[in-house]
């Protein structure tokens, strides 16, 4: 999961190809924050800026979350798991839109040479405020990886499970992947200015803290029946 220093960071294909059509059904909305109510331009997001690692960083991570639910979704006929797996791919893929929607409104490229989560790390960002927070996001360097992530082994064993076996593992990694996106979004809050940013910010806190504790029952429920077999 790694990357090397000078190479961009793109966001993943699947971000693309899934997210047009929300990239279009926000592209009014967003295209109208950067006006005040007089007509007037607002300042926007600049390179570099915590708004803009976030929204690359974020797209990326919701990008995952989007392909681990439609794996699952493929692999049981769970009526419970497929429906919190949609109900995850489409807020998911809408937020993540979004960010998209926000970076070409900043005239800012959708990929970058920063390391991932470097944008948490600026000086007087408020750093000493995530020490309890996923480990990843203490020092980002140009190994680092974003908090919650899966490997590239576990994407392969989900791929290659079903049935039970499959809801388990898309449970315990999306867990992770819930955890390390609120960490991700309470940085963002401690960092950014943005207010379409900040909104969108505490919306992800609200509702994948609220999703954590659907996700651990439901995975404590399937744990004790697998244990059972």
């Amino acid at each position: 999961m790694s990357e090397s220093a000078g190479a961009p960071r793109r966001v993943p294909t699947v971000a693309v190809v899934i997210l047009v059509a929300a990239v279009v059904g926000v592209a009014g909305l967003v295209a109208g924050s950067a006006l005040t109510s007089g007509g007037d331009r607002v300042s926007r997001p600049a390179e570099g800026s915590a708004e803009a690692g976030f929204a690359r960083d974020m797209q990326a991570h919701h990008a995952q979350a989007v392909e681990m639910s439609t794996t699952v979704r493929d692999a049981t006929e769970d009526p419970e798991v497929r429906s919190l797996a949609l109900d995850i791919m489409l807020t998911q893929q809408q937020q993540a839109g979004q960010m998209y929607g926000w970076l070409e409104q900043w005239d800012l490229p959708q990929a970058s040479l920063a390391a991932p989560m470097q944008w948490m790390s600026e000086t007087g960002s408020g750093m000493g405020s995530m020490d309890n927070r996923a480990d990843a996001t203490a020092a980002p360097g140009p190994d680092a990886v974003m908090p919650g992530m899966a490997s590239d082994e576990d994407l392969g064993r989900l791929a290659q499970a079903g049935g039970l076996d499959a809801e388990v593992l898309y449970l315990r990694l999306m867990v992770a992947h819930h955890e390390g996106g609120v960490a991700m979004a309470q940085a963002a809050l401690d960092l950014v200015q943005y207010q379409d940013v900040r909104r969108l910010a505490q919306a992800i806190v609200g509702s994948q803290t609220a999703e954590l504790a659907v996700l651990n029952d439901m995975l404590d429920a399937r744990e004790a029946g697998s244990a059972g077999r």
